[in-house]
């Protein structure tokens, strides 16, 4: 039963691995190329998921990670860029839902 629980986690792991370099962004990987990353995590399981989590997962500062972007200022603090508004639903935009009354009104 270890074993099996054992052999479940380093395939979790690998996967995590594997998931977490061919999501990073071409150039964010260091020391390799990502494709050369990819074939290592890829062929080399656990090994080369701890060689991927060392040597070329970008640092936690590095500014591909959240699409963060310099602030501009001299400190270079790093800042996420603003959201996107998301998009409404009809139901949401009051000028459609007074157009829909005004269409129900003179259906009558």
């Amino acid at each position: 039963m270890p074993s099996v629980i054992l052999g479940l986690a380093l395939l979790a792991f690998w996967l995590y691995c594997l998931f977490d370099v061919i999501t990073t962004p071409d150039d964010a990987a260091r020391n390799l190329p990502k494709l050369l990353w990819v074939l290592i995590v890829l062929f080399l399981a656990a090994l080369g998921g701890v060689f991927w989590l060392a040597l070329g997962r970008p640092r936690s500062g590095d500014a591909v990670l959240g699409g963060a972007v310099p602030s501009g200022g001299r400190d270079e603090t790093w800042q996420r860029p603003p959201r996107a508004e998301a998009p409404r639903g009809p139901d949401d935009d009051p000028e459609f839902l007074r157009a829909l009354e005004r269409r129900l009104r003179n259906e009558d």
